[in-house]
């Protein structure tokens, strides 16, 4: 049995809590407000994410530590930094192994799939932000002081306000109304499930194999935005109206809303193909991701719920 401390309880804290406690495991959740979900074999905790001593207390003894905070998308400058600095500051002083959630943001645009071994170089504020994190990681793991490992996914699917085919689209979808979406619908791209993060922190944190560098999160083939709206509306048995946001009308919005001014940086995301390859987690690990079916099965599902 290990014991885990996961900062973080949105949906990606909340699905490495789940696949921890399944595996026998003891977690701690820490949040700003401390909540949590309320599962058996869960503590829940109140703490500043930046605060190293408070963090250090909490993770005495801790046999992992997870960083699966989530600042607001357009305070990522100002709150990551301080962050990031607080848990590694932690994992030194407790000896517990870092396991980092991250994302594909530091490679910045790429011709062709994406493998970890692609150099961070990431021209968004944000990809530079998240780059800059696991440099520091890495560094610390090197010389000796941590073990660290980052683990990255592609945009989640899974139901949240956050996802792009979460609640954007499954709301008006199952309303029966207009769905729009960024970029173009017809690109190629990654989808990584919630779920399947989590359970890749619970079952790699404590391998030797994993650590000392960054892992994709198994996800299955690519599907553009179309054809995976075309599988959800199919599940939900409604007609599917589907559209893409202009881009003068997304900048308009960003002028009055920061989270969408944020997008604009990244929009590169969805105009090109954005492909992530995750072939060497698979064969590592021997982990595979949860079949495209279940995963929209389990959205129309949650939705309807």
């Amino acid at each position: 049995m290990a014991r885990y401390v996961v900062v973080g309880a949105g949906q990606v804290g909340t699905a490495v809590t789940r696949a921890a406690v399944e595996r026998g495991d003891d977690v701690v959740v820490v949040t700003r407000s401390g909540s949590g979900p309320e599962l058996e074999g869960v503590q829940r905790a109140a703490a500043d994410a930046a605060d190293a001593e408070a963090l250090a207390r909490l993770a005495a003894g801790a046999d992992v530590l997870v960083n699966a905070a989530n600042p607001a998308y357009h305070r990522w400058p100002v709150d990551w930094p301080p962050v990031a600095a607080a848990l590694l500051t932690t994992a030194e002083r407790t000896g517990a192994v870092l396991v980092t959630v991250s994302n594909l943001y530091g490679y910045g645009p790429v011709d062709g799939p994406m493998t970890e071994d692609l150099p961070l170089a990431a021209t968004s504020v944000k990809g530079q932000v998240r780059a800059r994190m696991w440099r520091d990681a890495k560094a610390a793991h090197d010389a000796g002081r941590v073990r660290a490992v980052e683990l990255r996914g592609s945009d989640y699917m899974g139901p949240s306000s956050q996802n792009r085919l979460g609640d954007r689209a499954m709301k008006p979808l199952l309303a029966g109304k207009r769905v729009q979406l960024v970029g173009s619908l017809d690109q190629p791209h990654t989808w990584t499930l919630a779920a399947d993060m989590g359970r890749m922190v619970a079952a790699v944190a404590l391998d030797e194999r994993a650590w000392g560098r960054a892992w994709h999160v198994p996800s299955v083939e690519p599907r553009t935005q179309r054809e995976s709206m075309a599988d959800l509306a199919a599940a939900a048995g409604v007609p599917l109206r589907l559209g893409s946001i202009p881009y003068p009308l997304l900048w308009s919005a960003g002028l009055a809303v920061p989270t969408i001014r944020e997008v604009r940086e990244v929009l590169y995301q969805f105009t090109e193909p954005f492909v992530m390859d995750s072939t060497a987690a698979q064969a590592t690990f021997g982990l595979a991701p949860t079949p495209w079916e279940h995963q929209v099965a389990d959205q129309v599902a949650a939705y309807r719920d």
